[in-house]
C-alpha cells in the first residue's frame, strides 16, 4: 500500500467503468476482505459481518444470475439500460457479497434484552463499517469499485448457488476492477452546514 489513510478515504469513489485487469493477485484480494472482516468494528464486538468474495468466472455467474432475476420484472422494452448496467458490472474482476449473520444479532438479544431492540440497528452499523474498509483498501491496492443493492431479490439465489447459511441476510454487493475511466465530479456541500464543534 503506497497511499495515507486520507488519500485513500478521498479518492474511494463510486467506479462504474471497471475491467477484469487486477493489478494484484486473488490471494491478495482474500487478505484484504479477510483483514477487513477481522478488524471492522462492531458493537459489542459481535463480530456479525460476513462476507463472501466472487471472482472469475464465479463473478460472473452473479451478475449474469441477477440480469436473469431482474428480466423477470422489468418489462422487455425497458431492459436495455437494465441489461446494460449488468454488464458493466461484469466487466469487473471480482464481487464482494456483504452479510449480517441473524443468529449472532438473535444472541446479543437474548443476552442483553435492554437494548434488543438496537441490535439489528448496530449490526447494520458494523456492516456499514465494513464495506468502508473493504471499499477503501480495494480502492487503495488499484481497484475501482461501486456498491450494489439488489436484494432481496436475488437472495434466494444466491444463497442456493453459492450454500450460504440461512441466518446470513445479504446487505450489498460490491463489484470491482481495475478502473478504465475516472468517477466524475464530486460536488459537496458546505462543510459549517454538516459539522458543528463546540469547544
Amino acid at each position: 500500500m503506497t497511499k495515507d489513510f486520507y488519500s485513500a478515504v478521498k479518492e474511494r469513489r463510486s467506479i462504474y467503468a471497471i475491467s477484469k485487469e487486477k493489478p494484484v493477485s486473488d490471494e491478495r484480494i482474500q487478505e484484504v476482505v479477510e483483514f477487513a472482516v477481522n478488524h471492522a468494528p462492531s458493537a459489542f464486538n459481535s463480530q456479525s459481518s460476513r462476507a463472501v468474495v466472487l471472482l472469475g468466472e464465479q463473478h460472473d455467474k452473479l451478475w449474469n444470475l441477477t440480469k436473469e432475476t431482474l428480466r423477470e420484472i422489468v418489462p422487455a422494452e425497458n431492459f436495455g439500460p437494465t441489461e446494460e448496467k449488468m454488464e458493466m458490472f461484469k466487466a469487473g474482476a471480482g464481487t464482494v457479497l456483504f452479510f449480517e449473520d441473524e443468529n449472532v444479532i438473535k444472541g446479543l438479544q437474548e443476552q442483553f434484552p435492554l437494548y434488543s431492540d438496537k441490535f439489528p440497528e448496530f449490526s447494520l452499523q458494523s456492516g456499514g463499517m465494513l464495506q468502508f474498509v473493504v471499499w477503501t483498501a480495494l480502492e487503495q491496492e488499484g481497484f475501482g469499485a461501486t456498491l450494489q443493492h439488489y436484494n432481496p431479490l436475488i437472495d434466494e439465489k444466491v444463497r442456493s448457488e453459492w450454500n450460504v447459511p440461512e441466518s446470513w441476510t445479504l446487505l450489498a454487493q460490491m463489484p470491482f476492477g481495475t478502473p478504465v475511466a475516472p468517477a466524475g465530479d464530486k460536488e459537496f456541500q458546505p462543510i459549517n452546514e454538516r459539522v458543528k464543534v463546540f469547544n
